[in-house]
């Protein structure tokens, strides 16, 4: 049997949602420009092309929720988060708390690696802060799977940190542990392809390294499988393609550190624009950058 791409998948999901659950797709431009990179099915109910009003978009997504039709709001750039905020923060995030009413919304937001200095945003780190939300950046089909199960047994408002780099891919991404690791890498989102190369170019380099893939991002769950390498003497290293400085990267780094005493550092953007060319080129943490991160927490 032919594996799924993580495109495949979500296709697959939103279709099921659209005709069996009387689920809701909105978004903009979402059955144009490629179908949102083959990731929405050519259904014949339940999809909203919204206009281009990102706030009014939000809000009508938000109301859908708040009616019980459990939509899925599509963000074609995280960056474009920031202008759909205002009602996901402040009354689906809220809702519930305040008025004992929830609001089930899935929202697709989309990363992207090179595309320009409004497009290029990794932001699930700003939703991670916020109360009400849950947040997570499946990278697999099988993760995919699992985060809307997720989402469909509980009902609160879920924000999805999609990757484009992931869309192609088919494979699943089991941790790596190997005997005597000096360090063990935390990956989150893309940099989940990025840290696999580095931990394949440390061990070559004599420097035997785990990999322990991060996807749920709040709640954060704090467990064995993340703190037994570190007690057992490895050093750790988060890594996230989003801003390093009050980010994702460095929040999961300090409550590793808390739990466990060991010393795990933080890698993401450098604090200044992301864009394509020099002087402003901010690309995410690759396998280079990782291994020199590496080599300079081991000395």
């Amino acid at each position: 049997m032919e594996k799924m791409t993580v495109a495949e998948t979500i296709k697959r999901i939103t279709r099921r949602h659209l005709e069996q659950d009387n689920g809701m797709l909105l978004g903009e431009c979402i059955t144009a420009v490629g179908w949102v990179n083959g990731t929405v099915p050519d259904a014949k109910k339940g999809i909203v092309e919204l206009p281009m009003t990102d706030v009014a978009g939000a809000g009508i997504a938000v109301g859908a929720a708040l009616v019980g039709r459990r939509p899925i709001l599509v963000i074609r750039f995280q960056d474009f988060l920031m202008l759909n905020s205002s009602p996901l923060i402040f009354f689906a995030a809220k809702y519930k708390e305040l008025h004992g009413r929830s609001a089930p919304i899935f929202v697709r937001a989309s990363a992207a690696e090179g595309f320009g200095p409004v497009h290029s945003g990794v932001l699930h780190s700003i939703f991670m802060h916020f109360p009400g939300f849950r947040v997570c950046s499946p990278m697999t089909p099988l993760e995919y799977e699992d985060a809307w199960r997720d989402f469909m047994s509980h009902d609160d408002p879920f924000i999805c940190s999609e990757h484009r780099l992931s869309y192609s891919n088919t494979g699943e991404m089991p941790d790596i542990f190997v005997d005597g690791a000096r360090v063990t890498l935390y990956p989150v989102s893309a940099a989940r392809f990025a840290a696999v190369r580095a931990a394949s170019e440390l061990q070559k380099q004599g420097i035997p390294c785990n990999v322990a893939h991060i996807v749920r991002l709040k709640p954060f769950t704090v467990d064995k499988r993340l703190t037994a390498p570190l007690d057992a003497g490895s050093a750790g290293l988060v890594i996230d393609p989003g801003y390093e400085i009050a980010g994702a990267a460095r929040s999961i780094a300090y409550e590793l550190t808390q739990k466990t005493g060991a010393r795990v550092n933080a890698l993401g953007l450098r604090d200044k624009t992301k864009c394509l060319c020099e002087p402003l080129r901010n690309p995410a943490p690759d396998a280079e950058a990782i291994v020199g991160a590496v080599h300079a927490m081991l000395g």
